[in-house]
């Protein structure tokens, strides 16, 4: 199941980023700043914050997407995580589905997900390019030297890029 995530799943989504063991401890920080920020005002703004929960309501993984500024229909998708015992049942691409439809039904026309290029983030990477996802980009040592990112796309507005 998933649902619009709540103030109160802030530490468990939080703990939840830190137990993937890929976010540096500002990237748990930007995230516990970003979760503040959506409850506080950003969701007036048509940001999407999801949790999917399993079949016994624990927590297994969240989504965070926004409209992207200065954009034509444009969304991001932020965030994207998935409790380490969780992953690969289904949970990620549940969550994944859910952003599209979200941004779809916002009238999006392009979704864009960025990621780093560093062998860590190897399976996500190879996660959205099953997805349908398209690589756009690839900026050398955008987040710091030895670290690019890479930026994937997919119309969803008709499922093509």
């Amino acid at each position: 199941m998933i649902r619009p995530t709540t103030p109160d799943d802030t530490p468990t989504l939080l703990a939840l980023a830190e137990a993937t063991a890929v976010f540096k401890p500002h990237e748990i920080e930007a995230l516990d700043e970003v979760l503040a920020d959506y409850h506080e005002t950003n969701h007036a703004y048509g940001h999407a914050a999801a949790t999917a929960l399993d079949g016994a309501g624990a927590v297994v993984g969240f989504a965070y997407l926004a409209p992207a500024a200065m954009t034509d229909r444009t969304w991001e998708l932020w965030w994207l995580a998935v409790d380490p015992r969780h992953q690969g049942h289904g949970h990620g691409r549940a969550l994944l589905e859910y952003a599209e439809d979200h941004a779809r039904r916002a009238a999006a026309r392009l979704l864009l997900i960025e990621t780093s290029d560093t062998p860590v983030y190897l399976p996500t990477r190879g996660f959205y390019l099953k997805a349908g996802y398209t690589q756009a980009a690839v900026v050398a040592d955008f987040y710091a030297d030895g670290d690019g990112k890479v930026v994937y796309a997919k119309r969803v507005e008709d499922g093509r890029l």
